[in-house]
């Protein structure tokens, strides 16, 4: 999916005739903080509120203030998960989308994507969290997948960043929320486990117990 298909038809736009009054109204009325400025197609600027309340002419044409030379935008082909890059880096609400002849054709919402973020994401499944910290020299995707795949659990999701420390955390988002097994296999494969969310479950407990009880019997 790219970003075109995200487009939300909740953004109005505004015209370079347009006051700075009539600016500010839109964004009350829509409740963004920021609303692209078009002429005949033509992505002219990204108008925001900060901008307007601070003009000392509020009442004149948006053609002609100062500031209509911030234009945030993104390629009508990106990825969404780039567009949400874009967002959070620059704190928008909303990122205009061009097409190649710079064209607009409209604008991306951060709740937008983050609805698209969380139901495609595996966010949205149920399922437990662990959350590992590896030196950058011993992370092994390979490895992760094949101790989840061992103790049959699925990995939903899976997030890397570098903490302070200059350690990274990988966030796995797993199909399950007893967890127990899992953790303990990490461990014996010296992983730290920094974190877990998930659920304490007795009868597993018991299960797990019975199964070696039997194991121990059949030798």
């Amino acid at each position: 999916m790219n970003i075109e298909q995200l487009i939300s038809p909740a953004v109005p736009t505004l015209l370079p005739e347009d006051s700075g009054s009539h600016a500010l109204d839109q964004m009350e009325k829509s409740g963004f903080s920021e609303l692209p400025v078009i002429s005949e197609e033509n992505y002219i600027a990204l108008i925001q509120e900060n901008d307007l309340l601070d003009w000392d002419t509020p009442d004149a044409s948006l053609s002609t203030a100062g500031f209509l030379n911030y234009k945030p935008a993104i390629a009508a082909s990106s990825h969404p998960f780039e567009a949400l890059r874009i967002l959070h880096q620059l704190n928008l609400d909303i990122l205009p989308v061009i097409d190649h002849e710079q064209k607009y054709i409209g604008a991306a919402t951060k709740s937008t994507l983050l609805k698209y973020i969380t139901e495609n994401s595996g966010i949205d499944n149920p399922g437990g969290i662990i959350v590992l910290e590896i030196a950058p020299r011993n992370y092994t995707l390979y490895e992760i997948a094949r101790i989840c795949e061992n103790e049959d659990v699925i990995i939903l999701n899976m997030q890397v960043h570098t903490n302070e420390l200059g350690m990274l955390e990988v966030t796995i988002k797993l199909n399950r929320t007893v967890l127990a097994a899992v953790v303990s296999s990490f461990e014996r494969h010296n992983y730290r486990v920094k974190e877990v969310y998930g659920e304490d479950n007795k009868d597993d407990d018991i299960t797990g117990k019975y199964n070696l009880l039997m194991n121990y019997i059949n030798m």
